[in-house]
């Protein structure tokens, strides 16, 4: 996402039902296609979810385990993007995006690529951060740049299209990505934007009388799916009957998703070339196997640069 301006900014009005003590200064998310103003007037209910991940890190896998914990069943009532738009994505008016929210009778469960400093926090919703190791992270949002219709992005936002360069290779652009000197508002999807907002979401979910705040690693979910999907239904009070769990698991596999990417890959309004590719592996450690030793050492300094060490171990274990 790369920014055109960027500001802190306190919102104008308290949203709809916002408890005395409301955090209203944040700071402003903007590009071609995202904005984060758009949080301005969000009515918050009771029990609120709000997913709040860099790109590529599993966005759409913690929004599947959301609705299959809300709904309780593999099949879901609509597309995955409907019942989960973005909030910040910029293809689709506000109003009819706060319309369609507004009519939800279900727990609604939200998505956005803003970081926490960046949208309202409210006490009745639940803000979980999805993250991923950073060079995984980068692998796939490098091929994902490929997948993106850029012209349709343009129709939707009004922004201009802008003629595309020649792309290095992935390692080039690995290099590049690692050693990047911009700031986090400058270009949120840069390391320094996942450290950023990794690093914000670490301090938030260990401060006490915080907001609250969910951290899940990529790699958990890997590793133990069923496990992981069981914590997250406890610190949202999901109660699911037991025999239903293996049916629940099973879709939110990453072989179930892929397969069913029509319904669930972020493409409600034809942005995507080929949703089926929106799915490409979902595995760890294709970051690491592009770069060489020399380059993985100049990488670990540069984190060791932006993030605390209890930050960049948890990110890299």
């Amino acid at each position: 996402m790369g920014v055109s301006a960027a500001e802190s900014r306190t919102l104008g009005a308290r949203p709809r039902g916002a408890p005395a003590g409301y955090r209203g200064t944040v700071r402003r998310y903007l590009s071609d296609d995202d904005d984060s103003a758009r949080w301005e007037g969000f009515g918050f209910r009771d029990g609120d979810i709000v997913i709040s991940t860099r790109s590529k890190s599993g966005t759409t896998w913690m929004q599947m385990i959301c609705a299959l914990l809300v709904f309780q069943a593999p099949e879901l009532p609509a597309p995955l993007p409907e019942l989960s738009p973005w909030v910040d994505h910029r293809i689709e008016p506000v109003a009819d995006l706060f319309a369609r929210l507004e009519a939800q009778r279900h727990r609604r469960f939200v998505k956005t690529h803003t970081p926490l400093d960046g949208i309202p926090l409210d006490p009745r919703a639940t803000y979980v951060v999805v993250a991923r190791h950073p060079l995984d992270l980068a692998v796939s949002l490098y091929h994902q740049g490929d997948n993106l219709d850029r012209a349709r992005l343009a129709e939707l936002t009004g922004a201009p299209l802008r003629p595309r360069r020649p792309r290095p290779s992935a390692h080039e652009w690995l290099v590049r990505w690692t050693m990047s000197r911009v700031t986090a508002l400058e270009q949120p999807d840069s390391l320094v934007g996942v450290l950023h907002h990794l690093t914000d979401a670490w301090t938030r979910a260990h401060t006490c009388g915080g907001a609250d705040v969910l951290l899940v690693h990529y790699a958990d979910l890997l590793a133990d799916l069923s496990g992981q999907m069981r914590r997250i239904a406890g610190r949202l009070r999901v109660e699911v009957p037991e025999d239903a769990w293996p049916a629940l698991v099973e879709a939110a596999t990453f072989d179930r998703m892929r397969a069913r990417s029509g319904e669930l890959a972020p493409n409600a309004l034809g942005v995507l070339k080929d949703p089926s590719t929106f799915f490409r592996e979902g595995r760890s450690g294709a970051g690491r196997e592009l770069l060489t030793p020399g380059e993985l050492a100049a990488y670990d300094a540069r984190v060791a640069e932006l993030a605390r060490p209890e930050v960049v171990a948890w990110l890299h274990r």
